[in-house]
């Protein structure tokens, strides 16, 4: 469709991310801005003519672009990527769970090694700087993105691959880089505290680097060192760093993994929930899922990876080393909930299998086999592992405090579902299906509420100046197809998707 200079997108009802009631009326884009919501009389006050490019969204509802506010695209948005626009997404926050595209270290290679797992890129991708990559994301056809500065990422710079306290001149030197990405505009740090290295930083040193944050306005959004049988001091762990730095703390994907564990998500959210009565800024992120997804490496104890995959393989083949790490293997895991999605060689083998499966096969336990993959697959393998329960995701999806994400990360097989298909799911059947939350409800978490965490100013509403990213959905029939075993399906009912006041997506075709 040919970029009109003004579009008017009528006929349809406008949930305007607020968390308002939804209104009818029509929206008038000029160039990359709102300027009018409401009624035909206002656009003909503003000299808005016959030429103007007409977007018909009866039955439809008008809602600002989607936020993904936990994104793992960092180097899919610059190769445009069309998933998430599919999904109504225009805005995505990357750089989570510790992993950044930036800073490189002098070595490039160990920054790569450190976070392919998660970023999934080649043998060539990364930046010096926040700056650096923030120019050329800006460049990008499909998302505007914000970008947190990855704690690994930044640990790596400094200190190299590795787990051990850092010296005083170290923290400090990271102090002073993250305070350099902020002020080029980084919005936050991210810690991924169960990888390497990040597993090996201090509560003081993270409280040292989010007093940064703090004095910059940035967000801190953790990954935390548990989410399952040590929950609730992970939990505690966090909001004490943030009390003790006063940065605004984002809890990212709170869950509480394996049914063992289920019972402690509800003291979890009253932690939560006490910390940001006393003032402590506090909140979290959620997809509507029940299984999360990972890299294999991430059941070692992560001293085993100090020094980077390398290490680790040459740690798995010495027969040794090999049988210290194998006690060590999370013993929580049921093997059966552990499924591959993706490995570096010969997949089929592997792909869409369990852990427990491949070892009975092979006649041996979940925990040597999974050395063995390991080792086989040169360290490179993803997984997807169900481990939540629908009344904890329940009680996540319809807390006030949360806001919903995709999590999303790519891989050479089978990436979950939660790339192709989180927000037709969340319209669908969170919304419609199940009723967990009304329409304004779930528009307002992946829109107006993301936004303000992340200080995205003029965008996730619809009201007159602010940036012109609209998603124009049925909520009828929105929904989506992506399963664990098919994940690769294009959502239903996404009608037309702008994007600074371009139309990208149009009919469920992209533009």
């Amino acid at each position: 469709m040919k970029h009109a200079t003004s579009t008017i997108l009528t006929g349809g009802t406008i949930v305007d991310g607020t968390g308002a009631s939804p209104i009818s009326g029509e929206v008038v884009i000029q160039g990359d801005r709102i300027v009018h919501v409401g009624n035909t009389a206002g656009r003909f006050a503003l000299g808005v003519g016959a030429e103007t490019s007409i977007i018909d969204c009866a039955d439809c509802i008008i809602a600002p672009g989607f936020i993904d506010a936990h994104s793992h695209s960092d180097l899919q948005v610059l190769a445009n990527h069309i998933e998430k626009l599919l999904q109504g997404v225009t805005t995505e926050v990357v750089g989570n769970c510790g992993f950044s595209a930036f800073p490189l270290p002098e070595d490039p290679r160990v920054l790569r090694d450190f976070a392919n797992g998660i970023l999934y890129g080649d043998d060539c991708w990364g930046w010096n700087s926040a700056s650096d990559y923030l120019t050329d994301a800006s460049k990008s056809k499909v998302a505007t993105v914000a970008s947190l500065v990855g704690h690994g990422s930044l640990r790596i710079k400094v200190a190299g691959n590795t787990s051990r306290a850092l010296t005083n001149r170290e923290l400090d030197t990271m102090s002073g880089l993250l305070d350099e990405a902020l002020q080029e505009g980084a919005a936050g740090l991210s810690s991924g505290l169960m990888y390497a290295p990040g597993s090996g930083a201090s509560p003081l040193e993270l409280i040292t680097l989010c007093r940064v944050v703090a004095r910059r306005c940035g967000v801190y959004a953790t990954h935390m060192r548990n989410y399952s049988d040590k929950l609730l001091e992970a939990v505690d762990e966090q909001i004490s760093i943030a009390e003790a730095s006063e940065c605004r703390l984002q809890i990212s994907h709170l869950q509480a993994a394996g049914p063992e564990n289920w019972p402690l998500q509800q003291r979890a959210l009253a932690m939560i929930e006490k910390a940001s009565e006393q003032d402590i800024d506090v909140a979290f992120d959620a997809y509507p899922w029940l299984a999360g997804c990972t890299v294999l490496t991430q059941v070692l104890p992560q001293t085993a990876l100090d020094g980077g995959i390398s290490q680790l393989l040459l740690r798995l083949a010495d027969p040794v080393q090999r049988e210290t790490i194998r006690p060590q293997i999370k013993a929580e895991a049921r093997w059966n909930e552990v499924v591959i999605t993706s490995a570096a060689v010969n997949p089929a083998s592997l792909v869409g299998r369990s852990i427990q499966d491949i070892a009975d096969e092979r006649g041996c336990d979940p925990e040597s086999v999974v050395l063995d993959i390991l080792l086989e697959q040169r360290g490179d393998v993803n997984i997807v592992e169900h481990a939540q329960s629908m009344e904890n995701l329940h009680a996540l999806l319809t807390h006030p405090l949360a806001t919903i994400i995709t999590d999303g990360v790519y891989t050479s097989g089978r990436s979950h579902p939660r790339l192709y298909g989180t927000f037709p799911l969340l319209l669908g059947d969170v919304v419609r299906e199940r009723k967990w939350l009304s329409l304004e409800e779930a528009v307002h978490k992946v829109t107006g509420k993301p936004a303000a965490t992340f200080h995205l100013n003029d965008r996730g509403r619809i009201a007159e100046g602010y940036v012109a990213d609209v998603t124009v959905f049925n909520p009828k029939t929105v929904h989506t197809d992506a399963s664990y075993d098919r994940p690769a399906v294009a959502p239903v009912g996404i009608k037309s998707v702008l994007r600074n006041g371009r139309v990208v997506v149009d009919s469920d075709a992209v533009v």
